[in-house]
C-alpha cells in the first residue's frame, strides 16, 4: 500500500505549487526548515515596524496640525528621541544578523556524503547520474538517465488523472531520506538553475563550472521543482520530480539493480 502512495503526487499536495499560493511549501529538509523559521522571525520584525511607524504617523497627523499648533511651537529638539531612533534600528539589525549569518554558514557546511547525485542541465531537460551506484552493485551497470517533461497530449491519452500539468517527467529522481547527500550541478550548454522549493535548494548550473550543494531529506514524498534560470524558449518546460523514500527501500532497489523509471 505504501508503494502505491509513492505514485500519487496529489498525496503530497504541499510539495507542489498551488493556485494563489502566498507562503512557502512544506519544508522537507533541515535547510528549508531554517529558511522557514528565519522568515517567521523576519516577518514578526517587519510587522512590528509597520505597526510602530503607522502609529507614529497617525500621532503626528492628529497632534500636529496647522489648526492646532500649540505642540509644534514648544517641540523643537529632543536628544532622547534621536538616541531612540538610532539605537532601536541598530538593535533590530543585530537581531537579524545573528540568525541570518548562522543560516548562511549552515547552507555552506560540508558534510561527509553517503551518496552523490550528478545533475546536468540541457536545453531543455535534465540528466542525472549516481556514480556511487557501481560501488553498491557487483555488476558494471551505471545509473545514468535523462528526464523529460510529459506533454499534455501524453497525459490525456494515458488518463493520467491526479498528475500535475507541466510538472511531470518520464523518469523521476529517487533519493533516500535521513541520508547525507551531495549534489553536483553543472550544465552542458547555457545557464540553468536546479530548484526544488520544498528542499530550499536553488543552485545555478553553469557550463564549465561544477557547483555543490548538500541535502538531507527528512521525510518521504514526491517533490516538484523547475528550472529557475531563463535558458531559452522552452525554459518553462524543464520540470524536476524527485521521489524520496525510506533508506531501507532505496538500498533494496540499489541492490536489486533496478533502474528508476
Amino acid at each position: 500500500m505504501l508503494s502505491l502512495l509513492y505514485l500519487m503526487p496529489t498525496f503530497w499536495s504541499g510539495d507542489a505549487a498551488v493556485a494563489y499560493q502566498l507562503g512557502f511549501q512544506d519544508p522537507a529538509t533541515t535547510t528549508m526548515e531554517g529558511i522557514y523559521l528565519f522568515n517567521l522571525h523576519l516577518l514578526f520584525v517587519i510587522i512590528s515596524i509597520v505597526i510602530v511607524v503607522g502609529w507614529l504617523l497617525f500621532s503626528v497627523l492628529t497632534n500636529f496640525t496647522e489648526f492646532d499648533n500649540s505642540d509644534v511651537a514648544t517641540f523643537v529638539h529632543s536628544n532622547p528621541v534621536e538616541i531612540i531612533w538610532t539605537t532601536i534600528p541598530a538593535l533590530i539589525l543585530l537581531s537579524l544578523a545573528s540568525p541570518s549569518f548562522s543560516l548562511l554558514y549552515s547552507l555552506d557546511e560540508i558534510s561527509n556524503p553517503e551518496l552523490t547525485l550528478k545533475i546536468l542541465g540541457h536545453q531543455w531537460y535534465w540528466s542525472y547520474e549516481i556514480s556511487d551506484f557501481n560501488s553498491c552493485s557487483e555488476s558494471n551497470q551505471s545509473l545514468k538517465y535523462s528526464s523529460y517533461m510529459l506533454t499534455n497530449e501524453f497525459l490525456q491519452e494515458n488518463n493520467s488523472i491526479g498528475f500535475f500539468r507541466v510538472l511531470e517527467t518520464n523518469k523521476r529522481v529517487v533519493l533516500p531520506t535521513n541520508t547525507h547527500l551531495r549534489l553536483l550541478i553543472t550544465a552542458v550548454d547555457v545557464l540553468h538553475s536546479w530548484t526544488i522549493p520544498s528542499f530550499g535548494v536553488k543552485v545555478d548550473a553553469c557550463p564549465g563550472r561544477l557547483n555543490q550543494a548538500n541535502l538531507f531529506i527528512k521525510r518521504f514524498g514526491v517533490f516538484f521543482g523547475q528550472c529557475s534560470e531563463i535558458c531559452g524558449v522552452n525554459h518553462g518546460f524543464m520540470p524536476i520530480v524527485l521521489l524520496a523514500m525510506p533508506s531501507v527501500q532505496y538500498h533494496y532497489l540499489i541492490m536489486t539493480n533496478l533502474h528508476f523509471n
